[in-house]
């Protein structure tokens, strides 16, 4: 009998696991990651693509990784081909991304909790996790609206990293002086529509 209902428990604790966990694949096609950079005379701004990405739900905790194709960068503000084409050379070069080197950027996902937004912020969620750019790794937190349904997962966040902690240079107060009006801010600014669908087993 004591080995019956040892079976039953160890079955139970399996299963019950397994209902608790659920994998996410996201969906490429249906994501999109907006870039600004701004400087003293204005600013720019584009798009990157999401390569891949995966996501676990385990109960509460949630684990994932997400991966930036840093070669499909784009700039959308500038019309005049010569000129965006200039642009977005620079963006890929050492200056800035190094693509060459550096072709894909990567996220890591260490948590989503519960969150109370600020003012001027918009989401219930905190999502915290480790930004890797150019092979320089930095823990990042950001709020975030993610809403599940039966099928998947839609997040959606604004958010902001200092690009010197990535050894981003060209134009930043942090390493030069007398920039004048050629200063770039060290801050770029992400918006992010993510979609995801429950991976089949």
């Amino acid at each position: 009998m004591l080995k019956f209902f040892m079976t039953v428990a160890l079955a139970l604790a399996f299963f019950g696991s397994a209902v608790l966990a659920q994998d996410y694949a996201v969906d490429s096609k249906a994501s999109n990651l907006k870039w600004t950079g701004e400087k003293v005379l204005g600013k720019h701004w584009g798009t990157v693509q999401i390569k891949t990405g995966e996501m676990k739900k385990t109960g509460s905790n949630f684990t994932g990784t997400f991966t930036i194709d840093m070669t499909t960068i784009k700039v959308d503000d500038l019309k005049d081909e010569a000129t965006n084409a200039k642009l977005l050379g620079h963006l890929k070069s050492d200056d800035f991304f190094s693509v060459d080197k550096h072709n894909t950027s990567t996220f890591k996902l260490k948590s989503i909790k519960d969150y109370t937004p600020k003012k001027d912020e918009k989401g219930k969620h905190w999502v915290t996790g480790e930004l890797t750019i150019k092979g320089i790794t930095h823990e990042i937190g950001f709020p975030a609206e993610i809403n599940f349904d039966g099928n998947g997962f839609k997040a959606n966040a604004n958010f902001t990293i200092n690009r010197a902690k990535w050894d981003i240079r060209y134009g930043s107060g942090s390493f030069f002086d007398n920039l004048g009006d050629k200063a770039i801010s060290d801050d770029i600014k992400f918006e992010l529509s993510l979609a995801g669908k429950i991976k089949q087993m």
